[in-house]
């Protein structure tokens, strides 16, 4: 356009065909931005809203469901959200005048188009949104999901994701602490890359991202403005790829991790000294997100001179300023008698910063161009009341036949093939040693943390006078979603839950990150609902609220969608992190203890699936107040400090757990498991295969921390059986298997490296 698209040119011209479709816009949300405005948007504004009412930054489809976790009791069992949904991350309480912030969020189709820069940048993104909070990051984590693990695509997506998350995190000096690689063909053409981080600080550093007090001056600073990730929100991630693949390499932004390393110190040093009245980070949509959410959540308006903006390609146009999505740059509100200082600090980290405008009492967001104005709306409109479709729901035709396709018809093992079953669940791609990936992350820089991969969740201090700490899991068993995606979600929150108690820790708040496919597929709106429903209706039960998290829709290719993946991350805080218990048995002559109750469900689990490649029945029975009794035992048990280890039951089953504990040091055990057979009501091949909840291994030193052991396990209502002692080298479980350590090891190790390691 040769004539620069003014608000007043806008009003002289107001049949001009605009490019609305091309910008991801339906033609009544095209009508409902003119009827706002009282005429046609300029280009500028309409690029604003493009991207801001796209599925990715609106929460257009899923925002009638997530208001529901809204009406979650906003505490934890510790004390108060001092934020929630609705602010860049949660934030809790954690005690000792120490709060932490946590969130996970989705970086999935720009990882398929370029898998590095995507996941790269996505470890940026969500950093950037701890730091936003007032936070130092502490950790990172990342729950991935890709397809066959044979198929030519994933060794093209899978090391350069891998690579990407360990050159940015690794590069920040952030210590990757868990996670989660899984394998199916659902996510062929649509990996799942997520990406958590954990930031700490102290209550009275708590910041908000609104622009009140007319005369505040609004700083850019950051890093310069590019032409990479230009309508990313809307182009890239918010429609699903067509048969023909990733093709929109544009829209993949390109990330500098030193220069995030200088951000986030720059952040805290300007927190300490109290220049900062109000701060958003630029990620998903950039200045047009930053502009209109810092307005909307503050007191009066906006003025913003576009062209002030530090470019690193000048042929930008304004519009593609306000859509560009460079990374490692942030905004920040600051009174006028503190800019001065501000200046002073961006100046002694080399982070350039720029006045751009300030913050006016007219209810207005107004951006100039040169002196001309491209922007006049006001800013809720833009940043908070988009479009929000109730779209039809239906469950699908197909979940009966599903359902009704039990396990129950597989040949189930017989007692003298349980020790090649086992073996072939330890080399099997979901279950095989991930250490080929997890080796390429630093785990421990910073030195405060306690475990890390493969532990079941990672724990990490957070004051080194105190020893206070919090662990951190992350969950989802898609199959299960698809069976089920009610059960699903509750049973991803209570493997979460579990993890993160087997540490010792107190479980106190979950974020989320919701995969699905397309919304405009009533089964896949269905499904949704479902989950939302489920995670509700636990959390409820649970006593936790959700303090944030991620909508990733559009996760289909065609008409095939993805599982439905509702990840979830839960928080704990532990007194001392010195007292929080690993896995693995670590010494001969312990004794091994199973905690819960095992039911006959191998429906959806890694058996059913690795081994026979079936999918059918219904998953496990969710049983939340047994999670909880189970927590609030592990609790107790560690303050006691009577446990030697523990390890959480889930895929592959109790016969997973004790492999996975004998490899972690190498110590095998002796085991008898009638005790558990004859009071749950089961053979020995399901209690071995089973993926009932609730359930755990642990071990004790002697004959005292065991009585201490089963007193509080009585307690809490916690069944416990004695099955057995560790040491040798060999897992023997009599009348099913005997195992040498050294050949589980070779069969679970193996796997990864014959398919990725060059």
């Amino acid at each position: 356009m040769s004539t620069l698209d003014t608000v007043a040119h806008a009003g002289q011209t107001p049949d001009l065909d605009q490019p609305w479709a091309d910008l991801g816009l339906k033609e009544d949300e095209y009508a409902r931005i003119r009827e706002i405005l009282g005429r046609r948007p300029t280009i500028a504004e309409l690029a604003m809203y493009s991207v801001m009412w796209s599925e990715h930054c609106s929460y257009k489809s899923s925002k009638v469901h997530l208001r529901r976790f809204g009406d979650l009791p906003q505490t934890t069992p510790l004390g108060e959200t001092l934020a929630g949904i609705g602010e860049n991350a949660g934030v809790i309480d954690v005690g000792q005048g120490w709060a932490v912030t946590f969130k996970v969020e989705s970086h999935n189709h720009p990882s398929y188009v370029e898998p590095y820069q995507g996941a790269a940048t996505g470890v940026g993104g969500i950093v950037r949104d701890i730091m936003a909070m007032g936070a130092r990051p502490v950790a990172v984590m990342d729950p991935l999901r890709f397809g066959a693990i044979d198929h030519p695509d994933t060794a093209r997506v899978l090391p350069g994701v891998v690579k990407g998350i360990g050159g940015y995190g690794n590069s920040l000096g952030l210590p990757n602490v868990g996670g989660e690689i899984v394998f199916d063909e659902c996510y062929q053409g649509n990996p799942l890359v997520n990406a958590l981080c954990v930031g700490t600080l102290r209550h009275e550093d708590l910041h908000l991202a609104k622009a009140s007090g007319a005369g505040n001056k609004v700083v850019l600073f950051g890093a310069k403005t590019g032409g990479d990730g230009i309508g990313g929100v809307s182009v890239l991630a918010s429609e699903t790829f067509d048969e023909g693949g990733p093709t929109k390499r544009p829209a993949v932004q390109v990330g500098d991790p030193f220069a995030e390393k200088v951000l986030i110190e720059c952040c805290l040093e300007l927190y300490r000294a109290g220049v900062v009245e109000g701060i958003q980070d630029l990620g998903g949509a950039g200045l047009s997100c930053a502009t209109s959410e810092l307005a909307s959540a503050g007191d009066g308006g906006m003025s913003v001179e576009l062209d002030r903006v530090p470019l690193r390609d000048s042929t930008l146009r304004a519009e593609e300023i306000l859509m560009s999505e460079s990374q490692e740059r942030m905004m920040a509100v600051v009174a006028p008698d503190q800019v001065d200082a501000f200046m002073a600090i961006t100046d002694r980290w080399d982070v350039e910063a720029t006045v751009l405008g300030e913050v006016t009492g007219t209810g207005r967001l107004v951006i100039t161009w040169h002196g001309e104005t491209i922007v006049d709306v006001p800013p809720r409109s833009v940043a908070h009341d988009g479009p929000v479709y109730d779209r039809p729901m239906a469950r699908p035709q197909w979940l009966d036949a599903v359902q009704a396709d039990t396990s129950a018809s597989l040949p189930r093992p017989g007692a003298d093939e349980l020790g090649k079953v086992v073996l072939d669940l330890l080399a099997s791609p979901n279950l095989c040693d991930k250490s080929w990936v997890t080796d390429q992350y630093d785990r421990y820089v910073l030195g405060n943390t306690r475990q890390a991969m493969p532990a079941d969740a990672g724990l990490v201090r957070i004051d080194e006078r105190t020893g206070l700490g919090i662990a951190v899991s992350t969950d989802c068993n898609g199959r299960f979603g698809r069976l089920d995606p009610y059960a699903g979600a509750q049973l991803a929150l209570s493997e979460s839950y579990r993890n993160v108690a087997t540490t010792g820790a107190l479980p106190l708040a979950v974020t989320d990150c919701l995969n699905f496919g397309s919304p405009e597929d009533p089964a896949v709106m269905w499904q949704f609902e479902r989950a939302v429903a489920g995670l509700f209706d636990a959390c409820l039960e649970l006593g936790i609220p959700v303090t944030g998290g991620n909508v990733s829709f559009y996760n289909q290719t065609g008409d095939v969608a993805i599982h439905p993946t509702p990840v979830v991350g839960v928080l704990g805080v532990i007194e001392d992190v010195a007292k929080g218990v690993g896995a693995g048995f670590a010494h001969d002559g312990q004794v091994v203890l199973a905690l819960g109750r095992t039911r006959d469900e191998l429906d959806g689990g890694e058996w059913a699936h690795a081994l026979h490649g079936h999918l059918g029945g219904v998953p496990p029975q969710v049983d939340l107040a047994a999670e909880k009794a189970l927590a609030d035992f592990f609790v107790a048990a560690v303050r006691a400090g009577v446990l030697t280890s523990s390890h959480d039951v889930s895929d592959g089953g109790l016969a997973i757990t004790l492999a996975e504990s004998a490899l972690r040091h190498g110590v095998g055990a002796s085991l008898d498991l009638t005790p558990v057979c004859e009071r749950d009501g089961v053979d020995l091949t399901t209690a071995l295969l089973s993926e009932s909840v609730a359930r755990a291994v642990v071990t004790v030193a002697d004959e005292q921390s065991l009585a201490t052991v089963v007193n509080l396990a009585a307690e809490h209502g916690v069944p416990v059986a004695r099955v057995g002692t560790t040491g040798g080298s060999t897992l023997k479980v009599k009348g099913a298997l005997e195992l040498e350590v050294d050949a589980m090891r070779l069969a679970h190790t193996a796997t990864m490296r014959s398919y990725f390691a060059s």
